[in-house]
């Protein structure tokens, strides 16, 4: 009997540190320029991820931030605008001549 009560009281233990231990992803910071490395590609879903955190429709935002990054290699910085850090994104445009990119 004592060693069930030991061997409860330790699984209750270890999952509780487990849940402290977990890491948590880290944003991109909204202020930096999300760009190429030179010579390689950008994480597109990291870019979008801070490029739609204040998106009233995020999935809809992500997937067409996600469309442009692949096309053009960048996301602009901060979670609205700044379109002259990355001109490819800023000229991708909709059927009906609408900005494409958020």
């Amino acid at each position: 009997m004592a060693i069930s009560k030991v061997l409860i009281a330790s699984f209750l233990l270890s999952t509780l540190l487990i849940q402290f231990v977990q890491p948590t992803p880290v944003p991109a910071p909204t202020g930096s320029v999300i760009s190429p490395a030179p010579g390689g590609f950008i994480d597109c879903d990291a870019a979008c991820l801070v490029r739609c955190s204040k998106s009233s429709r995020p999935n809809l935002c992500q997937r067409a931030c996600g469309s442009c990054c692949k096309r053009c290699n960048c996301v602009p910085p901060g979670t609205y605008g700044n379109y002259d850090k990355c001109e490819c994104y800023a000229s991708l445009t909709t059927r009906d001549g609408k900005r494409k990119c958020p």
